[in-house]
């Protein structure tokens, strides 16, 4: 039975306070290295979006051909859906700084029943899964780069 799209909307809206999902659920999602996305991405084969904060972002840039789609902000829901419908047959996958929070956000889709979205559950700064983008040396763009670079229905 498919979740009433509201409750999806209300269950993203909370995923701040939901970072610390058990290990159970992120099983049932998708979850990618940070290298994987990387080349994936190349191919433009996927969508990424770096779901932190302007502070996060202004902090250590973006992944080169990430989205900044904030988590933190009122318009998030109806922007990770925008990105979805420009995202095509390609996955979107979701980035934050070590995994907590794109984890929380995909198990919450796929509790509403939404597939094509990916956890990268490395993060940009690393966690136990992995090194994160920058350790790894993958290409980082300053914030006005990335900004400069999202689709005006994302904006």
């Amino acid at each position: 039975m498919r979740t009433p799209r509201r409750h999806a909307l209300a269950y993203i809206c909370a995923a701040p306070f939901l970072a610390l999902a058990t290990r159970g659920q992120a099983q049932t999602a998708e979850i990618w290295s940070a290298r994987e996305a990387f080349e994936v991405l190349q191919e433009d084969g996927l969508r990424l979006l770096d779901i932190r904060s302007r502070e996060e972002w202004a902090e250590t840039g973006l992944a080169r051909g990430a989205w900044p789609v904030s988590m933190h902000e009122k318009r998030f829901p109806s922007r990770l859906f925008a990105a979805r419908d420009l995202a095509g047959a390609r996955p979107i996958g979701l980035i934050c700084a070590t995994g907590g929070r794109s984890r929380a956000v995909t198990d919450a889709l796929r509790q509403a029943d939404y597939d094509g979205f990916v956890d990268i559950s490395e993060g940009m700064l690393g966690s136990p899964a992995g090194r994160g983008w920058i350790a790894a040396g993958l290409p980082v763009v300053p914030l006005s780069v990335a900004m400069d670079a999202l689709p005006t229905a994302l904006a």
